[in-house]
């Protein structure tokens, strides 16, 4: 398992992080799956012992269970990882349990200590966006909690370049604990990231950690077009992420090729292609059955060529979208070059 480094840190994280959003199982999250403690030890086990340094969960995954199931399997293990853990979703039926104000975020992390066992959190994140409270509020508040070694480090999730972008330089302008990481979906069948999001956290240095790789499921090659109902998958019960699912079939069809080269499954294909983009940290998986985890395992010793590479972005690649494509276009600051070689320039950044 290769480490790399893990934002501005200096700290070296897996390229794999186990994700434990199927943990606990209670309401809602039962459609994500249920691992209890018993089954949820064997797989922690198996993680670290494949060379995963990370764990990666939030403190609404089934109420905090998932918390609490983790905090219990890394029991005399805490040291040898780095837990990472998420803070805004409703917690309780009080008017002031959810989103990213003080009091929220300060009950909230006492909450996730308990759940964890621990004394500190490595990576605390927060889970999206809040309209109602100033992202300066919350800055201050991480940044209390940083200095009292509650959180060792801070990142965010679910924000758009714009957001990640100012909270980076307000943190940095202001004095506080800097954004360390960007969390954020990315799969070849949702590629969005790259429009902007990517960008933003190279030129910022900011790690990403990629959660749903496989699409919800989509792509671990169970679904195709001939079979798009299939029982027991975690997508048929919960259709998330969202994907154009008739070209997302398109980009199967290429993955099962090259899995077959390569003798793996389609899913490894779908994680190695994610590992090897540029800028992506770690990537989180979330198996719920120890087979799935050694299948996942395995995709880091997959090397794709750069003929596959090409195939995959061919049939995966996003369209041109403004500004991107006037972004992108070649500039005129070189001698010589026409008005007849600027359009032509501007019609294939467009294509």
């Amino acid at each position: 398992m290769k480490l790399n480094q893990f934002g501005n840190t200096g700290l070296l994280i897996s390229e794999l992080t186990f994700g434990t959003m199927t943990f606990g199982g209670s309401s809602i999250w039962q459609m994500l799956g249920a691992t209890q403690q018993e089954e949820a030890n064997r797989l922690v086990a198996r993680a670290i012992d494949g060379g995963i340094n990370c764990f990666d969960t939030a403190d609404i995954y089934s109420a905090g269970e998932s918390e609490r199931i983790l905090g219990a399997a890394l029991e005399g293990k805490r040291h040898e990882v780095l837990i990472a853990t998420k803070v805004k979703g409703r917690i309780g039926n009080n008017s002031n349990s959810a989103g990213l104000n003080r009091v929220h975020i300060m009950n909230q992390v006492e909450n996730s200590l308990r759940n964890l066992r621990t004394d500190y959190i490595d990576l605390y994140q927060i889970h999206g966006f809040d309209p109602f409270t100033p992202p300066e509020d919350t800055l201050r508040t991480l940044n209390d909690l940083v200095r009292s070694g509650k959180v060792r480090y801070i990142g965010v999730s679910n924000l758009a370049a714009w957001q990640i972008a100012y909270w980076a330089q307000h943190a940095r302008l202001s004095g506080l604990e800097p954004i360390q990481s960007v969390q954020a979906y990315y799969s070849l069948a949702g590629r969005s990231l790259e429009r902007e999001v990517i960008p933003a956290c190279k030129e910022l240095g900011l790690g990403i950690m990629v959660w749903s790789p496989l699409a919800g499921g989509f792509l671990t090659g169970k679904f195709r077009r001939d079979n798009d109902q299939v029982d027991g998958a975690r997508r048929t019960d919960f259709d998330f992420p969202p994907v154009d699912k008739e070209r997302s079939y398109d980009i199967i069809e290429v993955m099962a090729e090259i899995a077959e080269v390569h003798s793996v499954s389609i899913a490894q294909i779908a994680l190695a292609w994610v590992r090897m983009q540029p800028g992506v940290t770690t990537t989180i998986i979330g198996a719920r059955r120890m087979d799935q985890l050694e299948d996942n395992l395995k995709s880091v010793e997959i090397e794709l060529s750069a003929d596959e590479l090409q195939r995959l972005d061919a049939v995966s690649a996003l369209g041109p979208e403004y500004p991107g494509w006037m972004v992108n276009m070649p500039i005129d600051r070189y001698p010589g070059s026409s008005l007849e070689d600027r359009v032509q320039a501007l019609r294939d950044s467009a294509k």
